[in-house]
């Protein structure tokens, strides 16, 4: 048994040109872009040559020798070395934006899912969820961590054997559709396990590089993948991330309602077009955050979760969360925003008083407005993804 905490790893080349076909997903997931490498439908086989069983004419009713059998095909076993391996995965959730860093600050957070998958030898797919999205996820390779898995495992190895399969058993903490990182939670687990089985091939960089391709933005692939606190851009294409460790007594509460809400359906919410005044808010109070982060001057954040460019339009389509923000704020959070798209509400604070009547606050207003849900405190988390086993 072997425990490893993922940090940044050493560049790798960019991803090669030589492109096919990519893994079929879900609606919900973006398309891997084409420089991703084929999938071979076929698995290779060899032949071996089978001698006639026994002495001339032995088989022969004439007493003349019978013809040889012919060569009869030998499938080699997909994947040499891998079928019946096994490996578990831990991976944390993340909040993104942190208010006014709209697609390029996210932290890692201490709710976990733990992703448990076994190679097979034939051609299926077993899953089995406990805790959440049970009865909800895709059983197939349509599953998002099915998708990232195979394609690392692609970019390791080559191709993935139509003969191959595999045994999941996941362990969810992370509500999905929350604004908690649940896709990206699966897409890391699937990433990390493909490294884990293919002895640390892919690396961090290339991981990296998959996971935000495969998630479309890269604030929470990279929290989840690196942990911590992040500021993340994409930089000639390919994401640039920067990590660090959050330092301190930070804590924090989320307000989870019932509701979920879609990215998809947040993002559409946005103008095309904002006031140069409200960019330029933006920009000061997402520098302020970072500063405010990594230096531990936790007062900053009232000001540095302050945002103009989404929260204000996503409220048309979440009417509750201005009051959510505005109550947690009064209950004497160091700062309250909107966690990712939403549906969730997080607060931060410093001391457990303080946590407790700003979640408190949260789920008051939630009941005066007929928005059902939970609260639960949480913390942020400085470390990764971790291969609790790999055999």
């Amino acid at each position: 048994m072997t425990g490893r905490r993922r940090r940044r790893g050493a560049d790798v080349p960019a991803v090669s040109p030589a492109v096919a076909e990519t893994p079929a997903v879900s609606p919900d997931v973006p398309a891997v872009s084409p420089d991703v490498p084929a999938v071979s439908p076929d698995a290779p086989t060899e032949t071996s040559d089978t001698p006639a069983a026994g002495a001339p004419g032995a088989n022969s009713p004439t007493g003349e020798s019978a013809p040889p059998p012919e060569p009869r095909a030998v499938q080699p076993p997909p994947f040499p070395g891998l079928v019946h391996r096994r490996v578990v995965v831990d991976v944390p959730a993340t909040t993104a934006n942190l208010g006014a860093g709209y697609d390029v600050l996210a932290m890692a957070l201490d709710l976990v899912n733990r992703v448990t998958v076994e190679v097979l030898a034939e051609p299926s797919v077993e899953l089995t969820v406990e805790g959440e999205g049970e009865g909800k996820l895709a059983g197939d390779r349509h599953n998002r961590f099915v998708v990232a898995l195979e394609l690392g495992l692609r970019w390791a190895l080559g191709e993935v054997p139509q003969e191959i399969g595999w045994r999941i058993a996941m362990r969810n903490e992370i509500p999905l559709a929350r604004g908690l990182g649940s896709s990206a939670a699966a897409t890391v687990a699937g990433l990390v396990a493909a490294d884990a089985l293919t002895g640390g091939q892919l690396g961090e960089r290339r991981q990296l590089d998959l996971a935000c391709e495969l998630e479309g933005h890269p604030d929470n692939a990279s929290a989840a993948l690196l942990g911590g606190f992040v500021v993340v851009a994409m930089v000639g294409g390919r994401p640039e991330a920067v990590r660090f460790d959050v330092p301190g007594r930070l804590r924090a509460v989320l307000f989870v309602p019932d509701r979920a809400l879609a990215t998809t359906a947040m993002r559409a919410a946005l103008p095309h077009d904002v006031p140069h005044r409200d960019a330029v808010f933006n920009v000061g109070r997402a520098a302020l955050a970072v500063a405010a982060i990594t230096s531990g001057r936790y007062a900053l954040l009232r000001d540095a979760t302050e945002d103009r460019l989404h929260e204000p339009y996503r409220a048309a389509v979440y009417p509750e969360l201005p009051s959510l923000v505005s109550a947690a704020r009064e209950a004497g959070a160091l700062g309250a925003c909107l966690s990712g798209a939403g549906s969730s509400v997080i607060a931060f604070a410093d001391d457990e008083r303080t946590l407790d009547a700003a979640g408190e606050a949260m789920a008051r207003v939630a009941s005066e407005r007929g928005l059902a849900g939970r609260v639960r405190p949480v913390a942020p988390r400085n470390a990764g993804p971790i291969v609790v086993e790999a055999t």
